[in-house]
């Protein structure tokens, strides 16, 4: 299906708390990796997964992410104990830190990528974790999943990127219901009612099921897969159709996608009734 392997990759070194592989063809599979403590987030935990993610961004042989927690859940939200730590200390300006945080709450909550990002949810996702969910592209869950952002019940706020994307998921009333009450939802609920939840599986066919679309995201071409997904980050960003629609006909991924040789390479193929044979995206 492709030309064109990843096996040159090499994977930066990280610290035991985030585990990286490559499980198939330009697939990277991220791993959080406190399950004792829920996969909370600390500040090394955040340092590997911006190096990783920066890394991802710049590796072309790699077209897509799945990102899970191993253990009992996906995440906890940050480390308390830390965060208190710093907090007592005055170690730490929290409205500066938002500010001076670029890609979000692990990297990932306010991270604009062009790559898509998959999130396979094991099980429990609270706070910051539910605000990486809303920032990613496709989330499947098992059955037993549970969301919430209690942030109001610790005195804190779900200030990463979280409260507007909810709206944006599933307006006003509904983004109130979880950010106000700071209730627990099911899987079930936030597939159906609340939005940011692609499908439901057994919770052993979580992992497998995310795999399985990113596999399907890479038999594409992945000009025209970045391509599409700088369209939809734009139309987040932009008030009305129109000027969505402009400024992503500007852009360095639309212009690579009409300019490079997959555009060729897949009409060749429809027209000779075979599979296109990929290649990676020229860097950007």
């Amino acid at each position: 299906m492709t030309s064109t392997s990843p096996d040159s990759a090499i994977l930066p070194t990280l610290s035991e708390q985030v585990n990286a592989s490559i499980p198939c063809d330009h697939v990277l599979l991220i791993t959080l990796n406190r399950p004792r403590s829920l996969n909370a987030m600390t500040p090394q935990m955040e340092d590997d997964l911006r190096k990783l993610l920066n890394w991802y961004e710049e590796e072309p042989s790699l077209w897509a992410v799945v990102v899970t927690g191993e253990g009992r859940a996906f995440c906890a939200g940050a480390d308390l104990k830390a965060w208190n730590n710093d907090h007592l200390s005055g170690s730490k300006d929290e409205q500066e830190a938002i500010l001076a945080s670029v890609h979000g709450f692990g990297s990932l909550s306010r991270r604009v990528s062009s790559k898509p990002i998959i999130a396979a949810v094991n099980g429990g996702a609270y706070g910051g974790g539910v605000e990486i969910l809303l920032n990613c592209d496709l989330v499947i869950a098992s059955q037993d999943a549970v969301f919430a952002l209690p942030e109001v019940k610790r005195g804190v706020i779900a200030a990463q990127g979280g409260i507007p994307r909810l709206r944006n998921a599933c307006g006003h009333q509904r983004a109130s219901e979880m950010l106000l009450l700071g209730r627990n939802v099911s899987a079930e609920e936030a597939a159906q009612h609340f939005g940011f939840v692609n499908t439901v599986v057994p919770k052993q066919n979580v992992l497998q099921t995310a795999l399985d679309w990113a596999q399907q995201i890479v038999q594409n071409s992945p000009d025209a897969v970045q391509s599409t997904k700088r369209a939809l980050v734009l139309a987040g960003q932009h008030g009305s159709i129109e000027q969505a629609t402009q400024v992503h006909a500007r852009t360095v991924e639309s212009k690579r996608a009409y300019k490079g040789e997959n555009i060729q390479e897949g009409l060749r193929a429809f027209s000779e009734k075979r599979k296109p044979c990929w290649t990676n995206p020229a860097k950007l």
